[in-house]
């Protein structure tokens, strides 16, 4: 059985049965008789499907935010913002989606050459518990309109938002097997990967998970996509809009209580305007509205398990035994912790070379430019960084000195429909969103016509 939890009551919510090897077989022959079908289907009937999808998502908006908030603990007012978003996505890709698979052409000696993106089938999907809708839509979305079906595995905490997802689609007149959830745990996702009928896996997730997933899908030659952890940088220049850097870093870390692996959580200060910026931000931080995420007034919530508290905890202590300054925070109550500012941080913390997953922003300060850039590639993770600076031409210098999947000036990292997402390093491979991003699960076809 799997038992989901309320993180803020400590209260069982409900348990479901475990589907059998039988049950997994039957759900991914059905989704492959599907894409039998739905392969053929015209460009105008997926989008007025994916259309039809984002008109679902906005009339339950409060019913999916509301989920979200008793099963991982996010406020109720940013659950309703992640099914806005899911809107924007549904729109974007009916608007768009079908112009990113036009056949290419290309000039070559042959008397016509060109490149076609045809779907390839059944797509499995492991997907985490901290944007249970967002995460998931943004798979899902691209895939059917590329004329794909797919297979969701989702985090055993939010079992009750992977079935509300499948209602979904059902209630916007998706034909059954488009979007089929697995009720199943990490331990039983091998032979699922394994499985003839999927024919490539993406994830979002942890490295230990990707790592594990990418070894069976390859050892299938199976195509995968990995959106694993970030550890990115909130570089501020001394000549940056204070005021405004205050605001934006503060998003960047503490929304969804931290829990998001494009959050800034290594925040670098340039030494002229350190003490001014962090004043401004600790009175910002002091603040935040705590309590039950479902109060629209709430905007951090509790973590998702108090065992991932927990962690955090043991690495702001370690952090502190190493020569941290507990700023601001740092107190823990089960799946609670508080918003927190930990100063004086060097490289070799594990706040600074770890994702911390939660309200926990490690700071610190350096003298020139160069040093900055080094600070920020000082990491094994590679998703994005942000710069804050008013002259934003010598910024756009410094763009190819940075490893990272994505460089937001002025800006804290986000994820747009019709930009690419996604990391370099230990923080994963391949794209989402975007063109790029739908066309990661097609087969992109050569044709050429030669005349005698």
């Amino acid at each position: 059985m799997i038992t989901t939890v309320n993180p803020y009551t400590g209260e069982n919510l409900l348990s479901y049965e475990e589907d059998t090897p039988a049950t997994i077989e039957a759900k991914l022959q059905k989704a492959q008789r599907r894409y039998d079908s739905w392969k053929s289907t015209s460009f105008q009937e997926r989008t007025d499907l994916v259309r039809n999808l984002g008109s679902v998502l906005d009339k339950n908006k409060s019913q999916y935010a509301r989920q979200m908030a008793l099963e991982m603990g996010k406020p109720i007012s940013q659950g309703k913002g992640e099914i806005d978003k899911c809107v924007w996505l549904c729109n974007y890709y009916a608007d768009h989606g079908p112009g990113f698979l036009n056949n290419e052409q290309f000039e070559t000696e042959y008397y016509k050459s060109y490149v076609t993106y045809e779907p390839i089938g059944v797509v499995l999907a492991v997907m985490p518990w901290n944007y249970p809708f967002w995460q998931v839509m943004r798979f899902i979305v691209p895939s059917l309109i590329a004329g794909n079906v797919g297979v969701l595995k989702h985090a055993s905490s939010i079992m009750g938002c992977a079935l509300l997802l499948e209602q979904l689609f059902e209630e916007a007149g998706f034909p059954t097997g488009c979007f089929t959830s697995l009720i199943i745990s990490g331990s039983k996702i091998e032979p699922v990967v394994k499985n003839p009928i999927v024919k490539a896996v993406t994830l979002t997730g942890s490295k230990p998970a990707g790592s594990a997933v990418a070894q069976v899908a390859g050892s299938e030659i199976k195509k995968s996509v990995l959106e694993l952890g970030g550890n990115n940088a909130l570089v501020v220049f001394d000549d940056a809009q204070i005021d405004q850097a205050v605001d934006t870093c503060l998003n960047a870390r503490y929304q969804n209580t931290g829990q998001s692996c494009i959050a800034g959580k290594r925040l670098l200060l340039q030494s002229a305007i350190a003490d001014d910026f962090l004043t401004k931000l600790t009175e910002k931080v002091r603040h935040l509205k705590s309590g039950d995420p479902l109060k629209e007034e709430t905007y951090i919530g509790v973590m998702a398990r108090a065992d991932l508290a927990q962690e955090l905890q043991e690495q702001l202590q370690k952090s502190i035994e190493m020569g941290a300054t507990l700023h601001l925070g740092g107190h823990r109550d089960h799946a609670y912790f508080e918003p927190t500012i930990l100063t004086g941080v060097t490289s070799d913390m594990p706040v600074f070379q770890e994702e911390t997953f939660g309200p926990l922003l490690a700071v610190t300060i350096f003298e020139e430019e160069q040093e900055a850039v080094e600070l920020v590639n000082n990491s094994k993770f590679g998703l994005g960084v942000s710069l804050f600076s008013e002259n934003t031409d010598r910024l756009e210098k410094l763009v190819p000195q940075f490893k990272d999947g994505a460089v937001f000036i002025n800006e804290k990292v986000s994820s747009h429909p019709n930009l690419p997402f996604g990391g370099t390093g230990i923080s994963g491979y391949g794209r989402e969103l975007s063109r790029y991003g739908i066309r990661e699960f097609v087969n992109i076809k050569t044709v050429v016509v030669q005349h005698y």
